[in-house]
């Protein structure tokens, strides 16, 4: 069985394009044309990976992208013809793995396609021997797990791969680029601000968690999760 790809776009004709070249390129595609067949079809499809456009009638991509992330952590790569860095860091805060605008080219898809399923492939296949715990905190990458509290806690995949990778090197500084190279990929086409989108969605759930470690700012390098000395 190949990888299925879910291609969510009202517009037949660029649905059609995108499904011809990514069956070519040796996927198993399925088109949604509108919101709420996306969600459907992706019970029933249960794709490897979600092409998701942002206009769509009857229910738009960030809702869709709400309810599946409600099911799934499987990858969501967000369409849209708009370039503001407000739906990008909607998309980002609402669990979407990646961001391409139209008009793309089609390699560039193919290569992000690429490169988000090596990513979420390696974080799923990653054995979990060791649950990272300090006060009060529980990571789980093995089950895409956040506890707080002994609390299981609601969090898009990457912003608990970010998490999991500053607590397992804890009191180590990371620059937002080496961030984007460990936690999005080397190959991640995106720009430093996604750093910054989840590390304030963080900063949101763990606020009042525990006063023995903390997310921190190191200002002009980059970030930190910090254990306090008493």
């Amino acid at each position: 069985m190949g990888t299925k790809l879910l291609i969510v776009e009202d517009d037949s004709n660029i649905a059609e394009l995108i499904k011809v070249y990514l069956t070519k390129e040796g996927y198993e595609t399925k088109i949604a044309s509108d919101g709420v067949e996306a969600v459907n079809f992706f019970k029933m499809f249960e794709p490897d990976l979600v092409l998701l456009d942002i206009m769509l009638p009857r229910k738009d991509g960030w809702q869709v992208c709400r309810e599946i992330r409600e099911i799934s952590a499987k990858p969501i790569i967000m369409v849209t013809a708009k370039g503001e860095v407000f739906d990008k860091v909607l998309g980002l805060e609402l669990g979407a793995d990646d961001f391409i605008v139209k008009p793309f080219d089609m390699k560039e898809l193919s290569a992000r396609i690429k490169a988000v399923l090596r990513r979420y492939s390696a974080h799923d296949n990653q054995s979990d021997n060791e649950v990272i715990k300090f006060d009060n905190i529980e990571i789980s990458l093995q089950k895409y797990e956040l506890k707080l509290c002994g609390k299981s806690t609601d969090i898009p995949p990457k912003e608990l791969e970010l998490l999991y990778f500053l607590a397992a090197n804890y009191n180590s500084v990371f620059t937002r680029d080496k961030l984007l190279d460990k936690v999005w990929g080397f190959d991640y086409l995106g720009d430093s601000r996604t750093v910054d989108v989840h590390i304030k969605r963080l900063r949101e759930k763990l606020e009042g968690v525990s006063d023995k470690w903390q997310l921190k700012t190191v200002w002009g390098v980059g970030y930190k999760f910090e254990l306090i000395q008493p």
